[in-house]
């Protein structure tokens, strides 16, 4: 292993494909609360966090606090080496590009499955979609001792897999068909599984204890070296197609 971890790719390398979002959040109780009156980053909470998640293998550097408003653009090889992640009271989460997959692993589900034997009492929520040739999502919600979902492929194509029981889980969000359609979100459980905003679903379930995308929350921004595995499939990924 040389200074740039795993890879075989130089920094500089433009990537062909892009991750917009590649979120998990763990909320412990109350899982009611509204980020808007969340308390600032724990900086040393959130390093701490970043240690801990599997596909993470080292912390390299502190690059500082970015505004949740503010989302990282991946554009070249050493902008998947850069991570967010904030604790804020009982909310902490990840934005990793590490957790982005074309549908020969499930990344988000082993990792959140990890976080819910670290914390059972919590909600946790991943959503995920990246662009590389074509669009693909993997979105879960699972619920303290209760139901889940993971719906994971490609929209609009096949395959397309979910399981769990995502009936259980808006009922236990309080996720109604109404609330839905106030907010736009194309979901019908008798439909076919790619039809549906399976990352819009998972957003409503996670209401307003969602972090990101709020300006008045900042998180820690981080330089890592993931794990072979992980730098791996991001290579697979992000360059060889």
């Amino acid at each position: 292993m040389t200074g740039t971890g795993f890879w075989t790719v130089p920094a500089d390398r433009m990537t062909t494909g892009s991750g917009t979002r590649t979120e998990l959040t763990v909320v412990r109780p109350p899982v009611t609360v509204d980020a808007g009156a969340l308390p600032p980053n724990d900086t040393a909470a959130a390093l701490e966090f970043a240690r801990s998640l599997d596909m993470i293998d080292e912390v390299l550097e502190d690059l500082g606090p970015r505004q949740g408003s503010d989302r990282l653009t991946v554009r070249t090889r050493a902008d998947l080496d850069i991570v967010q992640v904030g604790v804020w009271g009982n909310v902490m989460s990840v934005s990793d590009s590490g957790y982005a997959d074309d549908g020969n692993d499930t990344p988000l589900l082993h990792q959140a499955e990890l976080l819910r034997d670290r914390f059972p009492d919590a909600l946790v929520v991943g959503r995920v979609e990246v662009h590389c040739g074509a669009e693909h999502t993997e979105d879960l919600v699972m619920l303290p001792g209760g139901p889940m979902f993971h719906a994971c492929g490609w929209p609009g194509d096949e395959p397309f897999v979910v399981a769990g029981d995502p009936a259980a889980v808006m009922a236990a969000c309080g996720v109604t068909a109404e609330l839905l359609e106030d907010l736009d979100v194309i979901l019908d459980l008798d439909d076919d599984p790619n039809q549906n905003d399976w990352g819009a679903l998972a957003t409503a379930c996670l209401g307003e204890a969602d972090p990101w995308g709020r300006s008045g929350l900042f998180s820690s921004s981080l330089r890592v070296r993931h794990t072979d595995v992980a730098t791996s499939r991001m290579e697979s990924l992000f360059f060889n197609r």
